[in-house]
């Protein structure tokens, strides 16, 4: 008797776990509306692009090399923050939310047929780091306008980038031999 009782017990609490659980993993949708401002905030930067762009064949004219080489890094940086939401957005919706079921689409990405929250971290931590690079070059392009203060804090936090992807893609490799140590066994 005890053993029916507790066998039914389990079954009515069946339902409840499932639905708990239908709930939390349903939760992932409310990361939609984020996504979805990250494409208006890639407008955003398509238009600061062609601002820039504009400004920068207007003053062809009266600029200098150097302002013009600060202004296609400039240019190069909004392209490099573009591509960054572009991974975030695509890559952070494939990874966390739906798959995007575009696998026969003649323009998918390559890196998404791979694509997880490891390679997502370094993928974004070497953007990081690129768009970090730019912002260097552009500093030192422009040194003799910038106090010495604020080029040293500059080179400081990109070797803090630096580290710190490093320190991930090591922790990354380490959990992939972990695992594959795993599965082996």
């Amino acid at each position: 008797m005890q053993d029916q009782q507790h066998v039914q017990r389990q079954i009515q609490s069946e339902p409840r776990k499932s639905l708990l659980g239908q709930v939390i993993f349903s939760s992932r949708w409310l990361q939609l509306p984020i996504y979805l401002g990250l494409i208006v905030v890639q407008g955003v930067y398509a238009w600061k692009f062609l601002a820039q762009l504009w400004e920068l064949l207007e003053g062809l004219n009266h600029l200098t090399e150097t302002d013009i080489m600060l202004a296609v890094l400039g240019l190069i940086d909004v392209v490099m923050i573009a591509n960054l939401l572009v991974m975030v957005t695509v890559g952070g919706y494939e990874t966390f939310v739906s798959r995007l079921r575009i696998d026969s689409h003649p323009d998918q990405p390559e890196w998404l047929d791979h694509v997880n929250a490891s390679v997502l971290k370094v993928k974004l931590s070497m953007a990081i780091i690129s768009i970090s690079s730019i912002h260097l070059l552009q500093t030192f392009i422009n040194a003799s306008r910038i106090d010495e203060h604020t080029i040293k804090w500059q080179l400081f936090l990109h070797l803090a980038f630096l580290l710190s992807a490093a320190a991930i893609a090591y922790t990354d490799k380490l959990l992939a031999g972990t695992t594959a140590h795993h599965q082996r066994d």
